[in-house]
């Protein structure tokens, strides 16, 4: 990976993968919008975790506990000291969900692979239908990193007050209330649009360059610093809809920016948008 990245070994390229397909030290995890498409074809040896139906609780709106996770990764043949690599669909936009998801319970070394599923698919990289099957691991959380990677929305409010950066990652016409969700995508999740007072408009995917790798790190400064004038010593919340977007954001600030202090709120507009007394803006 680029050397100009903070942390570059976040970051795997499709021939590293290819390499490591046997590697009984490397998990390959799928996490995709599309939850048909691993079944359609997939990386060799790659299982698949979906966002919604196996990292999310089904009766409150968070995540499954830490025993749930155990479990999850035991079954999937992840053990504490496995290297995970996550790719996906929408420039691995949920594929950074995912990895920060593991970062939550504490998984040490989570990486990307640069591209996602539409740099492997357009590169002609080999997949497969067959659905790999793992010895069952032992895996136990140890740690949480919740505190320093996750906001809830009094943080937001505290952050709102005290006037320290605030990332919207959304579409434009989220942000300024024309929309409450994407263009081509139903409209619904909040009573309200518009965004969260002082909040930049930073849409994630600038941050993607055409085939889905991450934009070099000259790039990214160029829109984070020079644009909207962050610092890497900035205490920064980013927030989208439910907190998948945005994870893709955090990852680029924390990760190959090197920012120390970037939190992700997946209450996002969908928690701030239905909020009462939650203060709000509209327009650009």
């Amino acid at each position: 990976m680029p050397s100009e990245y903070v942390h570059p070994e976040v970051l795997v390229s499709a021939e590293w993968v290819l390499e490591h397909l046997k590697d009984p030290s490397v998990r390959i995890v799928e996490s995709d919008e599309d939850v048909l498409l691993y079944d359609m074809a997939h990386i060799a040896g790659a299982v698949k975790i979906d966002w919604q139906g196996d990292l999310q609780d089904q009766l409150v709106r968070d995540y499954i506990d830490a025993a749930k996770f155990s479990d999850l990764c035991a079954r999937a043949g992840i053990a504490p000291d496995t290297t995970v690599v996550f790719y996906g669909d929408k420039s691995n936009w949920w594929a950074c969900y995912a990895f920060w998801t593991f970062k939550l319970f504490g998984h040490a070394d989570c990486r990307i692979l640069n591209g996602g599923r539409k740099y492997w698919e357009d590169h002609k990289f080999p997949m497969t239908t067959e659905k790999p099957s793992y010895p069952r691991a032992n895996y136990a959380v140890k740690s949480s990193d919740e505190a320093s990677i996750r906001a809830f929305r009094d943080d937001v409010m505290t952050h709102v007050k005290a006037r320290k950066p605030l990332i919207d990652v959304r579409s434009s016409k989220e942000f300024t209330g024309e929309k409450l969700h994407m263009e081509d995508y139903p409209q619904e999740g909040a009573l309200r649009g518009g965004h969260i007072p002082g909040a930049k408009s930073v849409p994630w995917s600038r941050a993607a360059a055409d085939d889905g790798t991450f934009k070099s790190a000259d790039a990214l400064k160029a829109i984070y610093e020079a644009e909207i004038g962050l610092k890497p010593s900035d205490d920064v919340i980013a927030y989208c809809r439910i907190g998948e977007r945005s994870s893709h954001t955090w990852f680029v600030l924390t990760y190959l920016l090197g920012y120390a202090n970037v939190r992700n709120y997946d209450g996002s507009w969908t928690e701030w948008g239905n909020l009462v007394r939650a203060p709000i803006e509209k327009g650009a």
